[in-house]
């Protein structure tokens, strides 16, 4: 798995390195910075690799404020198994349609995100998920294929992100990657490759990536069959 980790880590980085040129090349018109999370409130889903890689930062965390978080993270558990008494460990959201996710992630939800500090920054920055990396900015492959039309309102005031060919990146050929280091990652887990499996933030850190019997579990709850 150390090889995964490490293979995945890369193509974050990646990602970071796209929002920061992008930053550099408008720095007044995007205003995402330390500091700022208007952005990390309310659940959202992240992949069941995305959970594994931010779990492993977590676990380097000082054992003190790991339990602080994990205090809330087992809270939040509760809210979440009164709306879906029957999420348990390893708390993967595809044995529901998708459209049944939403009653677990309601738009008026501001709650901030549990990993964040008292100065308001990620105490697990360098293995915050994708999502957390990608968000802020519209998503326009270097083709000119849109995958993502939204943006942070905070950014690019009275400006259409959209047009701006300078932004655009090798979206496609990101998500192409990601899928296949994510079937690796489920090949070492169940013995088959899986194409999606997704969580939380808050239920990713109750996992027990190293213990849980993910083999035995895969046999009797095949949420998704290989191609």
């Amino acid at each position: 798995m150390k090889e995964i980790l490490e293979k995945y880590g890369e193509l974050l980085r990646k990602v970071d390195v796209w929002f920061a040129d992008c930053a550099g090349k408008h720095p007044s018109a995007i205003t995402c910075r330390t500091g700022c999370s208007e952005c990390c409130r309310a659940l959202f889903d992240i992949t069941l690799l995305d959970a594994f890689y931010l779990k492993s930062g977590f676990d380097g965390l000082d054992p003190k404020i790991k339990a602080a978080i994990l205090v809330k993270a087992r809270e939040r558990l509760v809210d979440l198994q009164e709306l879906w008494p029957d999420l348990a460990e390893p708390y993967i959201l595809n044995y529901r349609p998708e459209e049944e996710w939403e009653i677990l992630m309601p738009e008026d939800d501001e709650t901030p995100c549990l990993l964040l500090g008292a100065d308001e920054t990620c105490l697990v920055y360098d293995y915050r998920p994708m999502t957390c990396r990608l968000h802020g900015l519209p998503l326009v492959d270097i083709s000119g294929e849109v995958l993502h039309d939204e943006w942070c309102t905070l950014n690019f005031p009275g400006e259409n992100p959209l047009d701006l060919k300078d932004l655009r990146w090798e979206f496609n050929v990101l998500f192409r990657n990601e899928l296949l280091i994510f079937r690796e990652f489920t090949f070492k887990l169940f013995e088959y490759k899986v194409n999606e499996l997704d969580s939380f933030i808050p239920t990713a850190l109750l996992i027990d990536f190293a213990h849980f019997p993910w083999r035995k579990w895969w046999k009797v709850n095949p949420l998704l069959f290989p191609d």
